[in-house]
């Protein structure tokens, strides 16, 4: 299938580079914490370029998108998406956006509510202050440590991203293995964007606003997630009326990793109902 690659230009300048494979209805794929559009994994991607014209980002910060040392906000990279989409002639689309990328989702959904036809929440939060706690030193694996390389960070990150089964088995170390080959040939994530992304998580919150979302919403979560737990989930389903909620056993953080059709066919065939 073609694939369309180019930039958008955000409101402050920075250039927002983004993919388009697949078509159909347009889904836009919003990443996580400090990852480029490279992190999906092409398993998963393939999977959902055959249901919907599938718009990869890479967030600021990240991949060959600029990436400016500058105070960063949730809001600012909602607003991004909203950049990439009229760049790309997109009135409305479904938006699937994961953990930090899912939190830009919600805001997009508040901050753009008229563009937004389904709405995917995959393990993520609304905020600090009313999610379900979380091991600190977990999520402080996410961030690099003086002295490692990429790939030293990237693993130890992955160690806590991913689900017990997944670490374990076979053809999960096979994926990591491959995953961190494919990234290292994208351009790197710089210290400095792991520091503004945690910055604009931590000063971030919509909890209060969830009742707000009148998009179909699912949110999906799986329940070995060690760094934004599954009552999460909860939280949001119970904020957002209406919503529905997929939980994948034996499943971490990186559920579109670790089991990419599921991740694929429960959230498109959601979503394929939206008008």
């Amino acid at each position: 299938m073609a694939t369309t690659r180019d930039y958008a230009t955000a409101k402050d300048g920075v250039k927002l580079r983004y993919e388009i494979r697949g078509s159909g209805d347009p889904l836009a794929l919003i990443m996580g914490f400090s990852g480029s559009s490279r992190g999906w994994g092409e398993p998963f991607v393939a999977g959902m370029e055959k249901r919907y014209r599938t718009i990869l980002i890479d967030n600021r910060g990240t991949g060959e998108s600029d990436k400016p040392d500058v105070p960063c906000t949730i809001a600012t990279m909602a607003d991004d998406v909203a950049v990439v989409l009229d760049h790309a002639k997109i009135d409305r689309a479904h938006i699937y956006g994961i953990s930090m990328g899912g939190m830009i989702a919600q805001e997009f959904a508040l901050r753009h509510p008229e563009r937004v036809r389904g709405l995917v929440l995959g393990c993520t939060m609304c905020g600090m202050a009313h999610s379900a706690p979380t091991n600190p030193e977990n999520v402080a694996k996410l961030m690099p440590q003086p002295g490692m390389t990429p790939e030293e960070s990237a693993r130890v990150a992955f160690s806590v991203a991913c689900g017990t089964a997944f670490l374990n088995s076979k053809h999960g170390q096979d994926f990591i293995n491959h995953q961190l080959e494919e990234t290292a040939k994208y351009p790197i994530t710089p210290m400095h964007t792991f520091t503004r992304q945690m910055e604009a998580v931590q000063g971030w919150d919509c909890y209060e606003r969830l009742g707000q979302i009148k998009a179909p919403t699912l949110i999906i979560h799986g329940d070995d997630d060690k760094l934004l737990p599954h009552p999460n989930a909860e939280i949001l389903q119970k904020r957002i009326a209406g919503s529905k909620v997929h939980i994948m056993k034996g499943i971490g953080h990186m559920f579109f990793w670790e089991a990419p059709e599921e991740s694929v066919r429960v959230p498109a065939d959601f979503v394929a109902s939206a008008k």
